[in-house]
């Protein structure tokens, strides 16, 4: 298999100026394929992401900064991608959070996570999957959590949003499962569902539990982690991303509808 297998394929990745996305952006270019980003409008951190993913191989990157909340602005996004040519490759990872316990969380809340994080991810596939049966080839990865398999408090919208993101996955996955052969590739969906992972967002957690060790950043992410992730070990960006091009190759053509948990053995409990 060529390391840029990927070559002439078209790909977008929701979420993706930051993160977890900039890496699996970055992963893809690097296989190949062009890669549209998309994240929130904020212009200097655009241009770093259409930087890092250019210099991995992507050439000319697209950024776009719609917001997936409105069903208007997010078809007007779809226009715009799919008037650029075909699209082989979705990835839905754009997610938002509030935690408060359920009595307490305001409605606006769970009405704008579910919006991002499961209705979203309804509309690019609606747009999306018509054209990859068509072509015989498709991948779409949608970046669900171990909370699309398990349940934590004060998290009712996050997780809601991401057990229906796993059934919206498997849906998918039967409707297309015919479309192509071994040879083209197929047309797949699957979930990807990460434990604790190594990101800014979760960075002022670990320098907190570290002070508790004298800052020993591995202790704090020890005693972060312990509750619920055997492993004692976050994942990188990374390795989430190499996941990701890996469900992209034709060898793939029969993984589809899983939920494929990468959490220390979090879910295996």
């Amino acid at each position: 298999m060529s390391d840029t297998f990927l070559q002439g394929r078209r790909a977008l990745v929701t979420g993706s100026v930051q993160g977890i996305g900039l890496a699996m952006a970055t992963e893809l270019a690097r296989a190949g394929a062009t890669v549209l980003l998309h994240g929130l409008p904020d212009a200097a951190v655009h241009a770093q992401a259409c930087a890092a993913v250019a210099a991995a191989g992507s050439g000319a990157v697209q950024s776009l900064d719609h917001n997936l909340a409105d069903p208007a602005a997010l078809d007007a996004m779809m226009d715009a991608v799919l008037a650029g040519g075909p699209l082989d490759i979705l990835v839905n990872n754009a997610g938002i959070q509030h935690t408060a316990p359920l009595a307490e969380m305001p409605r606006a809340r769970w009405d704008a996570i579910l919006a991002v994080n499961l209705s979203a991810a309804f509309d690019t596939t609606r747009r999306a999957l018509p054209g990859m049966v068509q072509r015989g080839y498709g991948r779409i990865v949608n970046i669900a959590s171990v909370h699309g398999l398990v349940a934590s408090v004060n998290k009712a919208p996050y997780v809601a949003a991401k057990f229906g993101l796993v059934g919206l996955t498997r849906v998918t996955a039967l409707e297309a499962a015919a479309a192509g052969n071994r040879g083209t590739g197929g047309v797949t969906a699957n979930c990807i569902c990460p434990g604790w992972t190594e990101t800014a967002i979760i960075e002022p957690q670990i320098v907190a539990r570290a002070n508790a060790f004298g800052g020993d950043r591995e202790a704090g992410i020890r005693d972060l982690l312990r509750e619920k992730q055997p492993s004692g070990r976050t994942s990188l960006p990374s390795e989430i991303a190499r996941t990701v091009v890996w469900l992209c190759e034709p060898a793939a053509h029969n993984l589809t509808g899983a939920a494929i948990p990468i959490d220390g053995g979090w879910t295996a409990q």
